[in-house]
């Protein structure tokens, strides 16, 4: 099994990235964090890296009902979204499968919800 939704775009990074941002809207998700690990490892560690962004989404409403089934799932919140720059100006997004997290955590309750985030953020990576 695997554990992330991934697709290549011919797009530049920064026009994926806002691509990204509104098709996970779409789904009902906002973007809480955007971390740039390109920036971070610059400037923590005086390395290049290629652009790599990290976006944490969260759906508020299956965020909720995750909460009410298990107080702890908050670990595995939220869900990342990794946009990252690869050759020949092409850009991968990977979302995470979260049926393989909540699958550890081991409370039937929580499945049906991560087959509802599995499936919404497959429509939004299909959708750019």
């Amino acid at each position: 099994m695997t554990y992330h939704i991934s697709r290549t775009l011919d797009a530049g990074f920064e026009d994926a990235v806002a691509r990204v941002i509104e098709t996970l809207k779409a789904e009902g998700f906002g973007v809480l964090t955007q971390i740039d690990i390109a920036a971070t490892l610059k400037a923590k560690l005086g390395k290049d890296f290629r652009p790599y962004r990290i976006l944490g989404a969260c759906n508020p409403a299956l965020a909720y009902e995750a909460l009410g089934a298990e107080d702890r799932v908050g670990l595995m919140l939220p869900c990342n979204v990794v946009v990252q720059q690869r050759e020949e100006g092409r850009v991968e997004v990977s979302a995470i499968d979260p049926s393989a997290p909540m699958r550890a955590i081991g409370n039937p309750a929580l499945d049906g919800i991560a087959a509802t985030v599995r499936d919404k953020l497959n429509r939004a990576v299909a959708a750019l």
